[in-house]
């Protein structure tokens, strides 16, 4: 059996993304249509399985650093905004979008506030054993 971080992550993430639209545990809300995923991007994402694949994606990414926070994942979500005459800068990424993706996680079992010094979401067993069984 090959790890997941052995797999290459595109084809990984849609595995999990086909998996976690079968599952019905991730519904996409109805104003993620209308709204840009970062200030960086200058118009909202024209994906229809958008969500599905930023929750596999953030998925992914809680199983391989274990516990991560909103903050973290702005971070890792963001990118470099054009701001015409002045240098480019990175700026992070919404957080809500996010957010939304990480409550729907703990609601479905997979992740967990975590106890302890780092604050953020880890992977339950539930959510370890689901993420494997795609590989």
């Amino acid at each position: 059996m090959a790890d997941i971080r052995t797999i290459e992550s595109g084809k990984y993430n849609k595995m999990l993304a086909e998996a976690l639209k079968k599952s019905g545990d991730f519904e996409k809300p109805v104003w993620v249509d209308l709204v840009k995923t970062s200030a960086h991007k200058m118009r909202p994402t024209i994906d229809a399985d958008f969500w599905h694949n930023r929750s596999a994606s953030i998925l992914r990414q809680i199983y391989i650093r274990g516990t991560v926070g909103v903050e973290r994942l702005r971070t890792r979500y963001g990118g470099r905004k054009d701001r015409g005459m002045q240098p480019p800068r990175f700026v992070k990424s919404g957080g809500k979008i996010i957010r939304t993706i990480l409550q729907q996680a703990e609601a479905a079992g997979l992740l967990e506030k975590a106890k302890g010094k780092k604050a953020g979401r880890i992977m339950t067993k539930k959510g370890r054993e689901f993420l494997e069984s795609l590989k």
